[in-house]
């Protein structure tokens, strides 16, 4: 693994996602290498020629992602939001959680042009290394021959040899556990496969539920605000309409001149306009109240969803632990019938040996 030379490396493309890597113990369970989503960068080192995908997590010291992009690996896109590849130089397997479908194929276009960037890098490297050395280039072929021929010659094996006793087993018994081992794997296979799966929805119901909770914190304070200005303009509304009865029974003294009565009905009109406007602001908030029972209907959908999903996965370790017990009361089994043939067949020798030293008599009495 080449350590980070951010100094000399060209950032190529960039993006934003959540860093999983699968469990070494397992080799099936998600592991998050990162609390939030992080930056994950393509970049190319000029001097050494090679493309490498790099994340540090927020720091210089320690990357949690550092896999050199070879011509054999595969970005492979396991649901619509979750993506994966393997890495044999590093022994671990790589998972990227998007917050969209348009990032996952973006990076996975990305990973495919710079797969095929190092692959040309690779071919160019070679046959610049061939040119340099021509010499090695005649002796390749020997020793490739060589290792050929030590690959397609492997030593035979000697079974049953002389002074050993042959082992004989029941055909039958062999065909049911063979069968049996076969549909175990396939059982433990697809319950890999389906947890893999499951994981990667679990995540993004999960990434989900974390947005609705935000929206709908930012509603609840939102409906504080609206609660306030509420308040606030019932209580100008108040006010106004107190204005507008002390106005109206100002109109209502004879004494009052003309000109009064002109000013304080342009004053009345006024207040009535600015207390239609608040009534109008009013409905509106009241309005936006239902936004926030239909975010709680969502987050109790998705909550519901996440459940569904646990209870699946547990299931299906259920499933994987009855299988790995169905195979090993097999393999008790096997040996059983084993340790039963090998019986069988010490007692038939004993039988046999008895019948020759019977006919032997019998032999010796007839020539008698």
């Amino acid at each position: 693994m080449y350590p980070l030379h951010r100094e000399r490396e060209q950032p190529i493309f960039s993006a934003r996602a959540h860093v999983f890597q699968i469990d070494p113990a397992t080799k099936r369970n998600w592991l998050p290498a990162s609390k939030n989503a992080v930056t994950v960068s393509f970049f190319y080192d000029a001097n050494r020629n090679v493309y490498r995908v790099i994340s540090a997590g927020g720091t210089k010291v320690q990357a949690i992602i550092n896999s050199t992009i070879t011509p054999n690996m595969t970005f492979t896109k396991t649901s619509h939001k979750f993506g994966q590849w393997a890495d044999s130089r590093a022994n671990t397997v790589y998972g990227l959680g998007f917050s969209t479908e348009q990032q996952l194929q973006q990076f996975a276009d990305q990973f495919k042009e710079v797969k095929e960037a190092a692959r040309l890098a690779r071919e160019k490297s070679q046959e610049r290394f061939e040119l340099s050395n021509p010499g090695l280039s005649i002796a390749a072929p020997q020793l490739s021959q060589e290792l050929s021929d030590e690959h397609h010659s492997p030593p035979l094996l000697t079974v049953n040899g002389p002074g050993e006793e042959k082992l004989f087993r029941s055909k039958s018994a062999e065909v049911v556990l063979t069968a049996e081992k076969e549909r175990v794997k396939k059982m433990l296979s697809e319950g890999s496969v389906c947890e893999m799966n499951l994981e990667a929805e679990l995540f993004t119901l999960q990434d989900s539920n974390a947005k609705l909770v935000a929206a709908l914190q930012e509603a609840n304070s939102s409906v504080e605000q609206w609660k306030k200005q509420l308040a606030e303009y019932q209580t100008e509304t108040t006010r106004l309409q107190d204005q507008v009865s002390e106005l109206e029974a100002q109109l209502g003294h004879p004494a009052a001149g003309q000109t009064g009565k002109e000013e304080l009905s342009r004053s009345l009109e006024e207040l009535e306009t600015l207390l239609r406007a608040k009534d109008q602001e009013i409905h509106s908030l009241q309005s936006r109240k239902p936004d926030v029972g239909q975010l709680e209907k969502e987050r109790e959908e998705a909550m519901q969803r996440l459940q569904e999903l646990e209870r699946r996965n547990s299931e299906l370790e259920d499933r994987v632990q009855n299988a790995e017990k169905t195979l090993a009361s097999s393999q008790d089994e096997q040996k059983q019938a084993e340790v039963e043939v090998q019986r069988i067949i010490k007692f038939l020798d004993v039988k046999i040996c008895d019948l020759s030293e019977l006919r032997q008599s019998l032999g010796k009495l007839i020539d008698k």
